[in-house]
């Protein structure tokens, strides 16, 4: 009997890619539940990164501190994302960002090693993990370009259209370092 978490990433994985019961029984076996409480460090910078996690309940973030000694935020991960630091993890390196848990989570992670074998023998898992890698490539090349065009309210205003529940569970001091602005200009967009 699978586990509810586990019927939420089959749903997930069915918006691309249908599958039968046999192949994701096989598919299951390769992910494994994480639970972390609120403020606990799910990769911290330096570690050896093993797994990507996908988000069951809960909200996390990756973020690096800069020279400046000031926190900038990468990425804000939610109930159906992805995250985990890809270049570390990809490249087998240590991890550069540091992600902690914003509320209590529920992760299911997959390993490096178990990734690829999915890929190998399921043509679906493939097809599956280079769309979402297409969609992640996509959605940081755009943020990339809007913190280099667009003014501050612009920025504002795109992640509010985007990430509208992001609004309500992200302190607002965390959305201005997203943004790459302070927080008193976030008050006063």
């Amino acid at each position: 009997m699978l586990k509810p978490a586990l019927h939420i990433l089959r749903r997930h994985i069915e918006e691309i890619t249908p599958l039968s019961d046999d192949d994701f029984t096989r598919i299951a076996e390769h992910f494994t539940e994480k639970k972390l409480r609120k403020h606990q460090f799910l990769v911290q910078e330096g570690d050896h990164v093993a797994h990507e996690y996908w988000v069951v309940r809960g909200c996390l973030k990756s973020s690096s501190i800069g020279a400046d000694g000031k926190e900038h935020i990468v990425q804000f991960a939610q109930e159906g994302w992805w995250i985990t630091d890809f270049p570390a993890y990809f490249r087998q390196k240590p991890a550069t960002l540091t992600i902690d848990c914003l509320e209590d989570v529920e992760l299911l992670s997959l390993s490096l090693q178990s990734r690829e074998a999915l890929c190998k023998e399921f043509h679906a898992m493939e097809h599956f993990f280079r769309r979402k890698l297409t969609s992640g490539f996509v959605a940081l090349q755009e943020r990339v370009l809007a913190l280099q065009r667009l003014p501050a309210k612009e920025r504002y205003e795109e992640f509010l259209a985007l990430y509208p529940a992001l609004l309500q569970r992200v302190p607002k001091r965390l959305i201005a370092s997203y943004l790459g602005v302070s927080r008193e200009t976030l008050s006063r967009l």
